[in-house]
């Protein structure tokens, strides 16, 4: 299961770096309709309104730059490996590979930014997500409760999802950090902590999302059901469209997405330790005293596997 979720996780990783990347220019690229990726149907986000067939610059760029998907005829025709998505995918590894190679002496030094920086980014966000107008419309409606919604067993799936892959029981992410615990740690103080930690973290972001749900639906004049999307698509569309309507557009795309790449970069983390952890205690001779060669081709090996969801049309495509 670590390997799998390497596969396709470090490839999200590597769309924020592509975005990251396309920040660093004096107008972001999904502001206008004038570029060569958009379509006749193209509309500013300004100028989208209910009931209208258009489609945004932030989703083209989603969809038509990024991931090129009308290169390809779905899974029956993926089309080559984009060269561009890979080389970002490529420097996510590189960047996992020098916060394993060394164990939890390279991992708990990697820790402290990747774990740190998003509490920080986080708190300049909400701050300014809370001063756009129409901010105070999304927050209400996120602390709205609709009680109803409860017998509804979709959202009970939800909310297990969302603390098993926040904490990760299974997968032996735990096991394998506390392993390195001393003998006589207090292992129930840790566990509620983190348990706690983790739920006022979802808490915190969810106010960081939906004040920018709001502001969105107050300038497009919809509704905020008609603005907000699930997945990938709130993150890479539905907020990047938010950043283009700000002053100042570049300064917040650039620390949004690095936020988004040290979270990403703090749960793969966790993942491939544990799987590497396990081996290397499993063959302490064989792996253990070689452990940076034997990563080194873990995640070479990861990587290949992970090309075909670098292309044009891939299952993470499809997902979308």
């Amino acid at each position: 299961m670590d390997i799998y979720m390497g596969m396709y996780y470090n490839t999200i990783i590597g769309w924020a770096v592509y975005y990251l990347v396309a920040s660093f220019q004096s107008e972001l690229p999904w502001v206008s309709c004038h570029n060569r990726w958009n379509t006749p149907d193209c509309r500013p986000v300004t100028s989208l309104f209910p009931n209208v067939t258009a489609s945004s610059p932030a989703r083209e760029f989603f969809e038509r730059e990024v991931l090129e998907q009308y290169k390809a005829d779905s899974l029956n025709r993926m089309g080559p490996i984009k060269p561009a998505l890979a080389l970002c995918v490529f420097s996510v590894f590189v960047l996992v590979y020098f916060s394993l190679w060394k164990g939890v002496r390279s991992t708990g030094k990697a820790v402290w930014i990747t774990a740190l920086a998003p509490y920080v980014v986080l708190i300049i966000l909400l701050v300014r997500g809370v001063s756009l107008p129409g901010a105070a419309n999304g927050i209400r409606y996120y602390l709205t409760p609709e009680w109803h919604k409860l017998y509804n067993s979709k959202v009970w799936i939800d909310a297990a999802a969302q603390i098993f892959f926040s904490l990760g029981p299974g997968f032996g992410t735990l096991l394998a950090l506390s392993s390195y615990n001393k003998f006589n740690n207090n292992c129930y103080r840790d566990a509620l902590l983190t348990s706690t930690i983790n739920c006022l973290t979802s808490f915190l972001a969810g106010f960081v999302i939906f004040s920018v749900l709001g502001y969105m639906a107050h300038v497009q004049h919809k509704s905020i059901e008609q603005v907000g999307l699930e997945g990938p698509g709130l993150v890479f569309i539905v907020y990047p469209e938010a950043i283009a309507t700000m002053s100042g557009s570049v300064f917040w795309s650039i620390i949004f997405f690095l936020m988004l790449i040290t979270l990403g970069l703090d749960s793969t983390f966790g993942g491939l330790e544990a799987m590497i952890t396990a081996l290397c205690d499993e063959y302490p001779r064989t792996l253990g005293r070689h452990r940076e060669i034997f990563v080194a081709f873990l995640l070479l090996g990861i990587y290949i596997c992970a090309l075909p969801t670098t292309t044009y049309v891939s299952f993470l495509n499809s997902f979308l």
